[in-house]
């Protein structure tokens, strides 16, 4: 075959081949009950994988144009407009036409290999087993009487938890907050989501730190925004940049992660939270605060959220157990204006009618016990060990290779590839030396970063997952 599907086209490959495949049945190129040539042929004849052939296969017997048989394979229908059997759906169109955006390739591709026993996990943001409070939970769920009903709860949330968080809040971040004023989410995540779905519109102009986990987030190209920049250095963000993009985009709405930023791990001062909050009153723009790591503080610097600064009702704050306790919990929350959150609790309720009553419980056991404090207080302290033993193991393999930026609190390490390494082919020559890492590519507009995360990999892992490390980046250069 002389055709052959272009590869720098914006049209899927495969989809090409089905029209190309078509076009052929409709001239007789590929006549009515004869067989079509194998997916293997196919393939070699298009030079691509036999995968693209079998989805392009598909997309024509969804449209009724072909059929398998056993013992023929693939076969142009007799009845190609479809009038004498049943059609199946084009589930690739259904698939591709959605307006939900997929998560980036390389953010999958991480994601379901992550699981691998053999690999040293620096790419997941989660907290390793040894970190999480399971003794704990344990004693709670052995000495505590659940006595909440099974039923559907209030929409914000359980009215005990979310007057334990008001108190944790006040406790730990200087943040007043009453139970009305706070809902209940399924992980910070899905606050973020409601946010923008609720209080947002496609066409509105937006800012987001660069780099930042937000950029990775595919809901704000879901919901139509356009996003702008506030580029970080090792001091964070410089706030004068937000009056130049207001000035030019009439900005709706910041997304910061001010504390222990990431994945930069940056502390942005306290005159810069200042800053921030008197632009954000001047031009009258919301704050979306994202606090996952404020408690994890390793020196006793001021962390002040900017919510706990904010005198004008201008912050809307999101924080969560999953960084701080486990992931499992799903116990995330947002705190702004009333009205705000009624609008939220009503979309939430729209979307799963409520939390689960049951990790409502826990959470609220485990937030307004003794072990909270016991927990947090050692899980700074191991994290911290891991963060020193990780830059050691750095110093040592890769100092004339890669620079960080030294967090003070958090969980990751913002590394820059000294030599202009391409940090996605590192990432593949990694993943087959047994170590995985975040590309800083997905996470932000410039090349040549990755991120580690040392709180999902053990102590005895991280030395040998920066060991695998060099060894990949060796390959890479020496291939350069």
């Amino acid at each position: 075959m002389e055709w052959k599907p272009d590869k720098n086209n914006s049209k899927a490959v495969y989809k090409q081949i089905a029209d190309y495949m078509e076009k052929g049945i409709q001239n007789g190129l590929f006549p009515i009950d004869k067989p079509l040539p194998s997916e293997r042929k196919l393939a070699e004849a298009f030079k691509v994988n036999r995968s693209t052939i079998v989805a392009a296969y598909a997309e024509l017997e969804a449209n009724g144009l072909v059929e398998k048989r056993r013992g023929s394979g693939t076969v142009v229908s007799k009845d190609i407009w479809g009038l004498a059997k049943k059609r199946i759906p084009s589930w690739n169109k259904y698939i591709e036409r959605g307006s939900f955006q997929a998560n980036m390739p390389v953010a999958q591709r991480i994601r379901n290999i992550s699981e691998e026993e053999s690999l040293v996990n620096f790419a997941s943001g989660e907290l390793s087993d040894e970190l999480m409070p399971d003794e704990y939970v344990r004693k709670i769920i052995k000495s505590g009487e659940f006595s909440g009903h099974l039923g559907y709860d209030h929409p914000q949330g359980n009215i005990g938890l979310r007057e334990t968080i008001g108190e944790h809040v006040k406790r730990y971040k200087g943040i007043n907050a009453e139970p009305e004023s706070i809902l209940v989410t399924s992980g910070a995540q899905q606050a973020i989501h409601l946010i923008i779905e609720c209080l947002l519109k496609p066409g509105d102009a937006v800012v987001i730190e660069n780099p930042s986990y937000h950029y990775s987030l595919p809901i704000f190209k879901s919901a139509g925004l356009n996003v702008f920049h506030l580029d970080i250095n090792k001091n964070g963000i410089n706030p004068e940049d937000l009056i130049d993009l207001h000035k030019k985009h009439q900005i709706k709405m910041i997304f910061l992660n001010p504390i222990f930023q990431n994945p930069t791990g940056t502390l942005l001062s306290v005159a810069k939270r200042k800053k921030i909050l008197d632009l954000s009153s001047e031009f009258g723009i919301p704050i979306v605060e994202d606090d996952p790591y404020s408690l994890l503080n390793y020196t006793g610097e001021d962390t002040a959220t900017l919510k706990s600064l904010d005198e004008n009702g201008n912050v809307l704050y999101i924080s969560s157990l999953t960084k701080i306790a486990a992931s499992g919990f799903r116990i995330g929350w947002v705190i702004g204006p009333q009205p705000v959150i009624e609008r939220l609790s009503d979309a939430k309720q729209q979307f799963d009618f409520g939390h689960s009553i049951f990790s409502q419980w826990l959470g609220n056991e485990f937030l307004r016990s003794e072990y909270f404090e016991t927990h947090i207080q050692s899980l700074k302290i191991r994290l911290e060990q891991k963060r020193d033993k990780m830059i050691k193991s750095i110093t040592e393999l890769l100092q004339d290779q890669v620079d960080y930026f030294f967090p003070h609190g958090g969980i990751h390490l913002w590394c820059r590839l000294k030599k202009g390494i391409d940090e996605i082919k590192l990432l593949e020559q990694s993943i087959e030396e047994g170590v995985i890492f975040t590309p800083g590519s997905i996470l932000g507009t410039k090349s040549g970063f990755m991120r580690l995360t040392y709180g999902k990999a053990s102590d005895e892992e991280i030395p040998i997952g920066i060991k695998r490390l060099a060894k990949a980046l060796g390959k890479i250069t020496s291939q350069a």
